[in-house]
């Protein structure tokens, strides 16, 4: 083969977690009583809009795990040597917007760099002017033509986006009316982003979409790249909170006396120390345990990667209080209801009405809670690497893509774009997030359906 598969630590995480939800849909599925709310979930409009715009940022996130080594070219019968550098599925795919850098700024659509330069004129004279870019635009020979040819390119992919859209809704529905408001909805979101996908696809092939940064990197790369960061500080933190949380409030709140007072205890002084010392310290203790032990991260993507995972795993020790004493308030409300008392009259064991009674019961409590830990995560991840102790620099994140552009704002002329593709990549993942959230939170919650799960 002309390249390796190789899984890091933060992908077998996100395999762990995909195994882990196909069980939990497989279990769901045979539950009738479980299954009722996520139907719910499916007839509402906003939900399914939602989850459409969450799987692509789902779908380039996946894609983004897939890592290979590729194989370097052998040369007197040496054996097979693969390169250092770990590239993904996704690079593969969108090959053009990785290797087209260019010497440093340039605008959105732009021809020419943001800063004047020495060059030579077709006299050979000395000249102040904009020098052209190598690769954005670099099929126009007038550029007087850029602006008919970003139109007409958007135009062509915006269309083989919108087929694209059509014949995916017809296969998946065998037609193309809609029965329904849920389905109206998705069909128009679906026709936008097909459309939408396909214009900048298309302009992306000869043109850096949203501008380049400082090196010359292309920011529409740089900010998918992003995703991937994004999600597996959303995400696989829960492996950490959703543990702790889960069994330590509702054994606090069901079981109450020392139980409760231990775990109240342990929750509280954890509370009292503040989270971005302990994540800068345990931060600052993993980059020097790789310094010591650089024989056993010989990769930059495994140092990279592993600082990653460590920041992960202090931000689940760090979050997971705030659900716990949620989990703890609910369970002693529920401890108390009619049909719990009934149960440990009749002698059923505590485990039993933890996982019949209680746990459905509070199942709302946590989704939403997780779904809004995931936005607050994303942007937690933002902060903590402008401030230094959030993800390797050399990982590209959202986080380090607005700590770049901090500098670029301050400087004249203005460098605007970087941060503001960030910015608008956060603000689509966060805001279909938490509209997904909420109506999760509607679909579960026993309150607003009028009946307490008593299966």
């Amino acid at each position: 083969m002309n390249f390796i598969p190789f899984i890091l630590w933060s992908d077998a995480l996100v395999f762990l977690l995909l195994a882990a939800g196909g069980v939990a849909a497989w279990y769901v599925r045979r539950r009738e009583h479980l299954l009722l709310p996520w139907r719910r979930v499916a007839r509402s409009g906003v939900a399914m809009v939602s989850l459409l715009v969450l799987s692509l940022f789902l779908l380039v996130g996946f894609l983004d795990t897939l890592h290979y080594r590729s194989a370097l070219p052998q040369t007197n019968g040496s054996g097979k040597v693969y390169s250092p550098e770990v590239l993904s599925v996704f690079d593969s795919l969108v090959g053009p917007l990785r290797t087209h850098t260019e010497k440093t700024y340039s605008e959105p659509f732009a021809l020419v760099l943001y800063a004047k330069e020495s060059i030579s004129d077709a006299q050979g004279n000395i000249v102040r002017d904009y020098p052209r870019l190598q690769y954005g635009g670099a099929h126009l020979s007038d550029a007087s033509r850029r602006d008919a040819d970003v139109v007409k390119r958007a135009l062509v992919g915006g269309g083989l986006g919108l087929l694209v859209g059509l014949l995916s809704f017809y296969l998946t529905h065998g037609t193309l009316r809609c029965t329904s408001g849920c389905d109206r909805g998705v069909f128009i979101a679906t026709l936008i982003l097909t459309t939408f996908i396909g214009a900048i696809a298309n302009l992306a092939i000869v043109y850096h979409v949203l501008g380049t940064d400082k090196v010359g990197q292309d920011v529409l790369y740089l900010s998918l790249k992003s995703i991937r960061t994004g999600l597996i500080i959303g995400t696989v933190t829960t492996l950490v909170t959703l543990p702790l949380a889960l069994f330590l409030g509702v054994a606090a709140g069901y079981f109450r006396g020392w139980v409760d007072d231990i775990i109240q205890y342990i929750y509280t002084v954890l509370s009292s120390i503040p989270s971005v010392l302990l994540i800068a310290a345990m931060v600052l203790m993993m980059q020097l345990f790789i310094d010591k032990h650089a024989d056993w991260f010989d990769l930059a993507a495994l140092r990279a990667d592993a600082r990653l995972v460590v920041l992960c795993l202090i931000l689940g020790l760090t979050s997971w209080t705030g659900l716990c004493r949620l989990l703890r308030g609910e369970t002693l409300k529920l401890r108390e209801m009619e049909y719990i008392q009934a149960a440990q009259s009749f002698g059923v064991s505590s485990l039993r009405i933890l996982t019949r009674h209680i746990m459905p019961n509070v199942m709302h409590i946590i989704l939403i809670a997780l779904v809004m830990d995931f936005s607050a995560l994303v942007l937690a991840e933002a902060v903590l690497s402008y401030v230094g102790v959030g993800v390797d620099p050399s990982m590209i994140s959202f986080g380090t893509m607005i700590n770049a552009a901090r500098l670029e704002m301050g400087r004249e002329p203005m460098v605007w774009w970087a941060l503001a593709a960030a910015f608008g990549f956060m603000l689509v993942l966060v805001l279909a997030a938490n509209l997904f959230a909420d109506a999760v939170r509607d679909a579960f919650d026993p309150r607003l359906n009028g009946t307490e799960s008593k299966a």
